[in-house]
């Protein structure tokens, strides 16, 4: 039996969050055996905010060396730069002529990083969903992983590839939402209302996945909570101890229910430690694994040139496909 095809990607755009491991990663790994997975580096996409070019180019390959750290292995998954394959840029302009200017308008993304970046609100960032539906499509990926922040964008990939098949034929499939487990909603240190982000510019908000053990233990000591000195899941009332809870239950494997048992009558500051040295064990073998990868570029570039081959290959191929239903000359 064929295995269904999942496309996914982060953008180089910094050192990634136990938001991002927890939420992303540790799905994607669990994915490696069951399907066929395409990983990139979605480095096009960091370009609707101006980057340093030599940070850019350290941020993609620290990248894709936390990406192997984490677990994902490189004989199991296509990992990729997205540059590296012309057919995303040029399927999107493609997909841009059957892409109407009210849905891009409706996009919430635009709206949330065209308020945050009123000095550059270019015309890449408002085509960014079409982009990103190119990276699908030229795939024909059945399962996207997305989290609530993204499930827009699926949508109106979805709706270009309903547009494009009623015209020309059936040519690209409908991918539909893999949705992840608890981990996607990790959510901010200081602030857990709101997602754990890379972007934060506060550094005790997030824990990075290169943070030294000092730090981490000090960012948790600090973690928001409350007054009520009980470890109990609410995400409502109590959603700086549920996000806690949601971090040490995924990593050790428990349900909320366990870890309330674990920590009845514990009080915040063992919760707090006990968290921390959880997250500490845990990154300490991807912490080590990753630095022994950026010593050895040259390990990288063979992973990422292997990679870029068969994603290559693939996305050339619909690119090919659509060239051809509207009538552009192929050779």
């Amino acid at each position: 039996m064929e295995k269904k095809t999942i496309l996914s990607g982060i953008q180089a755009t910094g050192n990634l969050t136990l938001g991002n491991y927890l939420g992303a990663l540790n799905n994607w790994i669990e994915m490696q055996d069951k399907y066929d997975c395409y990983y990139m580096i979605a480095d096009l996409h960091t370009l609707t905010i101006r980057k340093d070019p030599e940070e850019l180019r350290k941020n993609t390959l620290s990248l894709i060396a936390l990406y192997i750290a984490a677990g994902l292995d490189p004989d199991k998954n296509t990992i990729f730069i997205q540059s590296h394959i012309p057919a995303h840029s040029c399927l999107s302009w493609v997909l841009n002529c059957y892409t109407y200017m009210g849905e891009l308008n409706r996009m919430t993304q635009f709206k949330d990083k065209a308020a945050k970046h009123a000095d550059n609100i270019n015309s890449g960032l408002f085509t960014y969903p079409v982009l990103m539906a190119a990276d699908i499509l030229a795939y024909n990926a059945d399962l996207v992983p997305v989290g609530d922040d993204q499930k827009q964008h699926l949508e109106i990939t979805r709706d270009i590839a309903e547009r494009f098949n009623s015209i020309y034929g059936e040519t690209f499939k409908m991918p539909e939402a893999y949705i992840g487990k608890v981990g996607a909603r990790i959510m901010g240190l200081q602030d857990p209302t709101a997602k754990m982000s890379k972007s934060s510019p506060n550094e005790l908000d997030k824990i990075l996945l290169t943070d030294t053990p000092e730090d981490i233990r000090k960012k948790f000591k600090k973690a928001v909570t409350d007054s009520e000195n009980v470890v109990r899941y609410d995400r409502e009332t109590k959603p700086g101890v549920s996000n806690l809870m949601a971090i040490y239950g995924i990593i050790k494997n428990k349900t909320m229910e366990e870890v309330e048992k674990e920590f009845e009558g514990a009080g915040y500051g063992n919760f707090k430690s006990a968290v921390a040295e959880a997250v500490v064990q845990r990154l300490e073998p991807l912490q080590k694994r990753y630095y022994e990868l950026l010593e050895n570029p040259e390990k990288l570039k063979a992973i990422y040139e292997k990679g870029d081959k068969k994603a290559s290959e693939k996305a050339n191929k619909m690119l090919k496909e659509v060239y051809t239903k509207i009538g552009l000359v192929v050779d």
